[in-house]
């Protein structure tokens, strides 16, 4: 009797399917249904190197390779990088001197404040821009860290974790009577046994490390030693050094005194502070007291203060009226102004959202009009503008970004993915540097 399978059937069932769905992926072949889209069919995806997305822990340093991703188009007829409105202080030649002081050794630290809604938030953008600065002009540490993150574990430039009994009080909800937010628009009370860990992503350990929190008193066990924490006024600082020989700081508290997070810096170079909040317009910063930004500033002085929203104030795409939005805007850009005389501005253009119109996805009518409105009161008040949108490509930017060979963005058409956000971070370290040559010559 003969042994073997003689018929030649399912060879050419499995031969068959796996030509069908070779040809299928050559294709755009997402469905959408309502608000959502699968994701697409691919049994090539692993021989496109070119299109895989890095792996998580190695993002930060692809990161740090801008220069070597797929070109994009900049629109240089309407982009002239940095424009400048400001004058020695307000602009940004008061930063661009406290980097030449630093780099020439005169001075120890230069700090950036840079707020924004979601495109932000776990570190993206600021983490490329962050590393790119301290790569020339020296220092290490992520900076601002919260007490609690609804985003710590997408953050790649720190790892971050926390007891689950903490109390968050932000803009969103009501704080009780006397709970000051911070300029982060949170304020974290602990329970009992609430704590935090925090470990460096890269391979050298925290070095600088200061505690920022409330009035009173009371105890926080770092790594199991004690440190007591007192302070009159709304804001306090305690800052140590961290052992070189520990990879990771574990803060266990017994004190109900508010906390609003840690910063890690090294003892020289520059730190930016990323204080994202989703889904706000920026108007919110209004909320905070005079008395928190000074305070804030007394412990933690900031060289430049950068202002990035946009995206939640065009949840309409066709709409084109935002006086909801500039009269208050404007009143805190004023505030701001006042109340840090001898800080520089930067305000950070909306970036180009589609929408889909006639079948097609297309840059909202929104957009331009919003532009127009940052940019005016960048130049009212003196401080200096960024064209993101320019500096993506002009009109159709964020089609391309997404439906590109090379994808940049989300499908939402709204939002950077990592290699998007990486892409912007270095376009704004390069329009810094331009500024920083000019004022070398």
């Amino acid at each position: 009797m003969s042994s073997g399978n003689k018929h030649p059937y399912p060879f050419m069932i499995v031969l068959g399917t796996l030509c069908c769905l070779g040809v299928l992926s050559l294709f755009n072949n997402a469905l959408s249904f309502g608000s959502h889209t699968t994701r697409p069919l691919d049994i090539l995806a692993d021989l496109k190197k070119e299109d895989a997305a890095p792996p998580e822990e190695s993002i930060t340093a692809s990161a740090k390779k801008t220069a070597t991703v797929a070109p994009l188009p900049v629109d240089y007829a309407t982009y002239p990088g940095i424009i400048e409105y400001g004058d020695q202080n307000s602009g940004m030649r008061s930063f661009m001197h406290a980097l030449k002081a630093l780099r020439a050794g005169q001075r120890k630290k230069v700090r950036i404040a840079y707020f924004g809604d979601s495109m932000i938030e776990g570190d993206l953008i600021t983490q490329d821009l962050r590393d790119s600065l301290q790569a020339f002009f020296g220092g290490d540490g992520v900076g601002f860290v919260p007490a609690t993150s609804v985003v710590s574990g997408f953050r790649t430039s720190i790892r971050h974790s926390f007891s689950p009994n903490w109390m968050d009080y932000h803009f969103k909800n009501v704080p009780p009577k006397g709970t000051e937010l911070g300029i982060s628009g949170h304020v974290f009370l602990p329970a009992a046994q609430s704590w935090i860990r925090y470990e460096p992503a890269k391979k050298h350990p925290f070095e600088e490390v200061s505690l920022l929190y409330g009035s009173g008193g009371g105890e926080v066990m770092i790594n199991n030693k004690s440190l007591r924490l007192d302070g009159k006024n709304n804001l306090n600082e305690k800052s140590f050094i961290s052992d070189s020989s520990v990879n990771s700081l574990t803060l266990k508290f017994n004190t109900t005194t508010l906390f609003y997070g840690a910063c890690f810096e090294s003892q020289k170079g520059v730190f930016l502070d990323n204080y994202s909040f989703r889904g706000i317009s920026g108007i919110e910063l209004g909320k905070l007291s005079k008395n928190m930004w000074t305070q804030m500033q007394s412990v933690r002085p900031y060289d430049l203060i950068v202002l990035h929203y946009g995206a939640n104030v065009l949840f309409l795409p066709e709409n084109t009226k935002f006086d909801w939005y500039e009269r208050p805007m404007v009143k805190v850009v004023d505030s701001l102004r006042r109340l840090f005389p001898q800080t520089s501005f930067l305000i950070v253009g909306t970036a180009d959202k589609a929408y889909k119109k006639k079948g097609k996805y297309v840059t909202a009518p929104g957009v331009k009009a919003l532009m127009k409105i940052q940019h005016n009161f960048a130049e009212s008040r003196g401080m200096a503008y960024w064209n993101l949108y320019s500096a993506m490509g002009g009109e159709g930017a964020m089609t391309r970004w997404v439906e590109g060979d090379t994808t940049y963005a989300n499908k939402d058409y709204t939002h950077f993915n990592f290699r998007g956000a990486s892409k912007v971070g270095g376009l704004l370290y390069k329009a810094i540097m331009d500024e920083y040559k000019q004022e070398q010559l």
